[in-house]
């Protein structure tokens, strides 16, 4: 039985509807979609066998033909992720940011209230995740929003720790470095490279066959769920973790002018009265939260979510990275093995500056329980039991125990990608 002309008219508008939100939100050229029939009537086509046996031989959805991986390092301040960064920094074939979210919170953050709410958190996550959408597109002119002043002719040099990403100091983004200069220092990169063309950035990204980006600027993992299920792209998350009372004890020296009550009470033995408590406890409550997300499995996680410790990667670098290059699908090269073996068997003095990352990795794991006071240690594991527990850290419960480097406050533990 044939349609009637109202009925075929409100097909062709309702086609003309879905084609255009289709342009609208996929505009990559290397993206597909089952084919469907064609309906000239209200009965179902002949073809439909057909178009069965294709949606089976394809996926049903618009997907990344390319197969390039899109790697996030999900972290908090002084967890080591400068150190993981570099993991994927190292690998020729890797197309790798430092920290591109900087320039979203240096350009908003002055025009939100300091009071941490719902709706700033929106926008700030909102802006964040088109970024990296674009980023990952290899589309680095989208950067030009947040970077101020504004970039002239696509050229700048206001990107935020531009030397700690090698792409961006490196041939073709680079023309001036040579051979001699593969390992160039951060602020060496600057000074040979001058300003950054991102047309040029662009261009090697697009060379590379993968992409990952550094953030300490996304809370949980449950913000990033868009990008995740964004079948454009093949987004995987490594989330890091380290131990609380070991990011309170490295902020509180690096940061020594926010954390001073920290070191005020540190050094005398007496805890201030206006103590800001939550530079601790947001970042327990960040992990529990987006662990406990990433570990309760959900679906849209499946294959996407990798929990790592510093603790472990620390400990064993070799392995756990090689776990999780396995993990994301990437052979490791190398360049990776050298720069393990280079950079996890120094000393403090190796270390250039406050985010260098040439030091002896398994011995920095351990250093807060001599930089902390038993008090502080005591406050921190009340404040953070329940994310001790949840990842594996014991408590200490004596200063004695606490100094003693026979006893292992970190309990083995084997957390396996969600595949």
């Amino acid at each position: 039985m044939q349609c009637s002309w109202k009925a075929v008219l409100l097909l062709a508008l309702a086609s003309i509807a879905i084609q255009y939100t289709a342009i609208r939100t996929f505009t990559a050229k290397s993206f597909h979609s089952c084919p469907i029939p064609n309906p000239v009537n209200c009965s179902l086509s002949q073809d439909t066998d057909v178009a069965d046996r294709l949606c089976d031989e394809n996926p049903t959805f618009p997907y990344n033909f390319s197969r390039k991986t899109h790697v996030l390092i999900l972290a908090t301040t002084r967890s080591g992720s400068s150190f993981v960064g570099q993991l994927f920094n190292q690998h020729f074939d890797v197309f790798y940011l430092f920290e591109p979210l900087y320039h979203v919170q240096y350009t908003l953050i002055p025009k939100l209230t300091q009071s941490k709410s719902t709706t700033d958190r929106r926008v700030m996550l909102g802006a964040s995740r088109d970024l990296l959408r674009s980023l990952y597109d290899c589309d680095l002119y989208f950067l030009e929003n947040y970077i101020k002043p504004q970039p002239v002719n696509h050229t700048t040099d206001r990107l935020f720790r531009r030397g700690a990403s090698k792409a961006l100091c490196s041939p073709p983004v680079c023309e001036s470095v040579g051979a001699v200069d593969l390992h160039l220092e951060e602020g060496d990169c600057v000074k040979k490279c001058g300003t950054l063309n991102l047309t040029l950035a662009t261009e090697s990204c697009r060379e590379h066959g993968h992409v990952a980006i550094k953030t300490v600027r996304v809370p949980e993992v449950s913000d990033l769920r868009a990008l995740v299920e964004d079948p454009r792209l093949n987004l995987k998350v490594i989330q890091l973790v380290r131990d609380p009372r070991g990011i309170l004890a490295s902020r509180s020296e690096t940061f020594r002018d926010t954390y001073r009550l920290w070191r005020i009470w540190d050094g005398t033995g007496r805890k201030p009265y206006n103590l800001d408590v939550t530079q601790l406890t947001t970042v327990c409550e960040d992990f529990w939260n987006s662990v406990s997300t990433g570990l309760n499995r959900p679906p849209w996680l499946k294959g996407k979510y990798m929990l790592v410790r510093y603790e472990d990667l620390a400990r064993n670098p070799m392995k756990k990275t090689e776990e999780i290059y396995d993990f994301l699908g990437i052979p490791m090269d190398s360049n990776v093995e050298r720069w393990i073996q280079n950079n996890t068997r120094g000393d403090r003095s190796s270390s250039k500056h406050k985010y260098g990352t040439v030091r002896n990795s398994a011995a920095t794991a351990e250093k807060w329980r001599f930089r902390l006071s038993y008090e502080i240690v005591a406050f921190t594991q009340h404040a953070c039991q329940q994310v001790l527990a949840q990842l594996g850290y014991k408590t200490a419960g004596s200063e004695e125990e606490l100094k003693n480097l026979s006893i292992s406050l970190v309990e083995e533990r084997d957390f396996l990608p969600f595949s």
